[in-house]
């Protein structure tokens, strides 16, 4: 008798994701189309995995991020978290949820109170959700200072009294508070120096390695991406044109974008020849994209086929590596 063990679903499933701003109506003005800043987004996050979004700004990343969280309500689509379904989900349902998931914010400074110290900062989230006691919160507090590489008496300190390194070890701390299964990691690093950067990519890379986090980042740096990633979603004009596990994206990219991404990064080296794709035209607008494949206006392999048809995110790896690529060629 053959038994056959199931497959584990995902921490996170999203499935048609779709994120449309109404643009103001003025008196008897023409009604404007609406901004789709996300449009038919669909991934999974496994548990202890990193999961990053890449693009040019403008193409969706922190709108997706920030829908999966319900800072900003999806128009439609599917938001699953353990199975359970996230959107339309009652507010005091879905507070009990946040405790699964957190945030860290790109601006570590405008994130955090001035009024509150930074022991306050990072103890409210125990308070809001039914730590009562302040002795347990202190003790819990100084144990998060000492997990993100803080003094524990840095917790009577006000945050201007804090480097944005630090800063941002304060807004990791409060993310961790709770024991979060997912946190959104909004561009972390995108305004700290390059040797901060790198103590704090390391330090979630750390937490994630203990505590089995997982991590949906959103950054335009490619080489952290690089770093702190196992797989890689390239979004364009709020669709996903490519997803694979780090290393096939970034040695065997397929889509034309990802491949002009690529060519954008520095080399190291100035004796090696930099092979620079240089991308074509204006970006279209999210409210007026253009038919068929979007990227259709600015890519060098573009046909006529390209105009009408939207390409589908499929599979492109004959060994069923889960390299999914939305290209008619590729």
């Amino acid at each position: 008798m053959s038994t056959t063990s199931a497959t584990p679903s995902p921490l996170l499933k999203v499935d048609r994701l779709k994120k449309h701003y109404i643009a103001p109506q003025r008196w008897l003005a023409p009604r404007k189309p609406p901004i789709q800043a996300v449009d038919g987004v669909s991934f999974t996050v496994e548990r202890g995995e990193t999961l990053s979004l890449v693009g040019e700004s403008g193409c969706g990343k922190t709108t997706t991020a920030k829908s999966v969280l319900r800072l900003v309500e999806p128009t439609s689509g599917s938001v699953q978290l353990d199975g359970e379904e996230l959107v339309g989900l009652r507010a005091s349902a879905m507070r009990l949820r946040r405790r699964d998931l957190q945030i860290i914010f790109q601006d570590p400074y405008a994130s955090l109170s001035p009024r509150l110290t930074a022991g306050e900062i990072v103890g409210e989230p125990l308070r809001n959700f039914g730590m009562q006691s302040r002795a347990e919160r202190s003790e819990r507090v100084q144990w998060l200072f000492g997990k993100v590489g803080l003094r524990p008496e840095a917790a009577k300190k006000f945050p201007h009294e804090f480097s944005g390194g630090q800063r941002q070890r304060l807004g990791i701390a409060r993310a961790l508070a709770l024991n979060p299964k997912l946190i959104v990691c909004d561009e972390p690093v995108s305004a700290l120096d390059v040797s901060v950067q790198a103590q704090v990519v390391n330090l979630l890379m750390d937490l994630q390695a203990e505590f089995g986090i997982a991590y949906l980042f959103v950054a335009h740096d490619l080489a952290v991406v690089r770093h702190i990633s196992h797989r890689v979603a390239v979004m364009y004009l709020g669709q996903i044109v490519e997803l694979a596990d780090r290393d096939t994206l970034f040695s065997a990219p397929r889509h034309p974008y990802t491949e002009i991404l690529l060519s954008a990064v520095p080399v190291p080296n100035p004796r090696t020849p930099a092979r620079r794709l240089l991308l074509q035209g204006d970006p279209p607008s999210p409210a007026n994209p253009p038919s068929g494949c979007r990227f259709h206006t600015r890519c060098p392999l573009a046909q006529a086929v390209c105009k009408e048809q939207a390409p589908a995110l499929t599979e492109r790896s004959s060994a069923g590596g889960g390299h999914q690529v939305a290209c008619h060629f590729r």
